[in-house]
């Protein structure tokens, strides 16, 4: 980015903080409630996904029929199909496709884990190490647990981590908003 670039961005942010404040304290206010209603949350998050699965379904469908002779043309379509069927099947049933997504997480963060575990010792002699390796230790740790609290998990996990999110989200814009503030 050019200085100008920058300057025109810093510009704004000390002219408009306020909305960046109030835009984090909507976030903010977004994350308690995900938070204090997890199952809610996690509900609303099937419902997200389904919709972006439908809508990523059909545009893959119709991007396949516009290039019907390129060879991945069946593929494409099959991808498609499978995705728009999937976002259906969520939507049909929100709570399914939060435990489905609560499987996927679980699996991510024991995946992380492990990894983290393994890059942290295998740069053991260099600052920070530990800190890397006591990452994926409660990576692993957090994956585990939901995966042994499964299904209750799945009423809860979307929608919290969601919340998390959000909240630092929050946070990051009132920093931002802040800050431009001191600086103006």
């Amino acid at each position: 980015m050019s200085n100008v670039t920058v300057r025109n961005i810093s510009t704004t942010v000390q002219q408009k903080w306020g909305w960046f404040v109030a835009l984090g304290i909507v976030f903010l206010i977004g994350g308690f409630f995900a938070i204090a209603m997890p199952l809610v949350s996690s509900l609303a998050v099937g419902i997200f996904l389904a919709a972006v699965l439908v809508v990523a379904g059909v545009v893959q469908i119709w991007q396949s029929f516009s290039v019907q002779s390129w060879t991945g043309f069946l593929w494409q379509l099959v991808i498609g199909v499978v995705m728009l069927l999937g976002g259906i099947a969520i939507y049909m049933s929100p709570a399914t496709g939060s435990f489905a997504l609560t499987l996927v997480i679980a699996a991510v963060f024991i995946a992380k884990g492990i990894f983290q575990i393994i890059l942290g010792l295998r740069i053991r002699p260099h600052d920070g190490w530990g800190w890397i390796a006591a990452a994926g230790v409660i990576a692993l740790i957090a994956g585990v647990m939901i995966l042994t609290n499964y299904p209750f998990s799945g009423l809860w996990v979307p929608g919290t981590l969601a919340g998390i999110s959000l909240i630092f989200t929050g946070w990051s814009y009132i920093a931002l908003g802040l800050a431009a503030k001191r600086i103006a």
